[in-house]
């Protein structure tokens, strides 16, 4: 394969992204060290493509070049920290795409003995917004398999194009978020790390709330000294342990702790967890956990959605466009929009 020493560099990405949608689908967490070399590598290619450009023969092309790079480093890179900012990506995806603005703000080419790719261009130019179309596209295709996959299994509920059915006794074992509350199917409902926080935090399991939830309902059975949350991931994943494994045992009120009197208004102690924490879990509301509860302890079954794993269609999408190219500009020249 021959190109450009930058473009070649720029192939580092493809199993730097591999890793991290590997570790996104295991454990729904990037460490931020992941994105750090490839962000130094990108800002160095893109001043080298700069000088590069800058110092060409051709007017056309400087301007073709800094329309592309201002277009890519000014929307992109905006777009992604918004949907951050509402909650539609984690820190990974949207780290992931701002590098992407940088790394990639016009097409790469790569020769090879018969062809140069990527074999589709779009007419912008902007590289990082075909790995970004391709990245929606790979998204769809998700849900699309999950709903086949529940038709196989003769699974029908109004989640089975974004969820599958798990035992209720072992959803702390499980990444993504109930479908469910007490009304029905919810697409809002309790985040299963926010669980496995709130466990912590008590200082029991599932098991034990399943087993005695009366119980655990009143405000008066929460411990007097609360464990550290931590961030709800899984043992199994290096995380903080989960309940059931807490490295402190909680105590129980009792002759001279606080008094959590039953008449306070907060079944399952839910504000007392969110107030207590000094961190979000995952913007979970005192409702949600509550309604969450009330669920996992009346069912046997619940519907969950794992959730998409952004880096994986990402991942799919930057290797879809370092060969083919733009999906969507081909798609749009077929029906003749484009």
């Amino acid at each position: 394969m021959l190109g450009s020493i930058p473009d070649l560099l720029r192939l580092v990405a493809v199993p730097v992204f591999g890793w991290a949608a590997y570790r996104d689908v295991k454990t729904r967490r990037v460490p931020n060290r992941t994105w750090t070399p490839l962000a130094a590598l990108a800002v160095v290619l893109l001043l080298w493509d700069a000088y590069t450009v800058w110092t060409g023969p051709t007017a056309v092309g400087q301007r073709l070049f800094l329309i592309r790079v201002a277009i890519s480093l000014g929307f992109v890179i905006p777009l992604s920290y918004g949907f951050w900012l509402i909650g539609g990506f984690g820190g990974a995806d949207a780290k992931a795409f701002m590098l992407v603005a940088v790394l990639f703000p016009v097409y790469p080419v790569y020769y090879l003995p018969t062809v140069a790719l990527p074999l589709q261009q779009s007419a912008i130019g902007v590289f990082s917004l075909t790995i970004l179309s391709n990245t929606v596209l790979a998204g769809v295709v998700y849900p699309l398999a999950v709903a086949a996959g529940n038709l196989v299994r003769g699974r029908f509920s109004l989640a089975m194009f974004i969820g599958r059915p798990v035992a209720a006794a072992t959803v702390t074992e499980e990444y993504g978020r109930l479908l469910e509350s007490p009304d029905g199917f919810d697409r809002g409902g309790l985040d299963l790390d926010a669980l496995r926080m709130y466990l912590q935090w008590r200082g029991c399991s599932l098991a034990d709330i399943r087993a005695d939830p009366e119980q655990h309902r009143r405000p008066s059975s929460l411990p007097t000294v609360p464990n550290d949350p931590g961030d709800g991931s899984l043992v199994t994943d290096g995380g903080d342990p989960v309940a059931g494994d807490v490295t402190e045992p909680a105590h129980d009120a009792g002759a001279g702790g606080a008094d959590h009197s039953d008449a306070v208004d907060d079944p399952w102690g839910a504000e007392r967890f969110l107030d207590d924490i000094d961190h979000s879990a995952y913007g979970t509301s005192p409702a949600q956990l509550r309604a969450g509860l009330d669920v996992l302890v009346e069912r046997d079954e619940v519907w969950i959605s794992p959730g998409i794993p952004f880096l994986v269609p990402m991942f799919a999408g930057l290797v879809v466009s370092l060969t083919y190219g733009d999906v969507l500009f081909s798609l749009l020249q077929a029906v003749g929009l484009a």
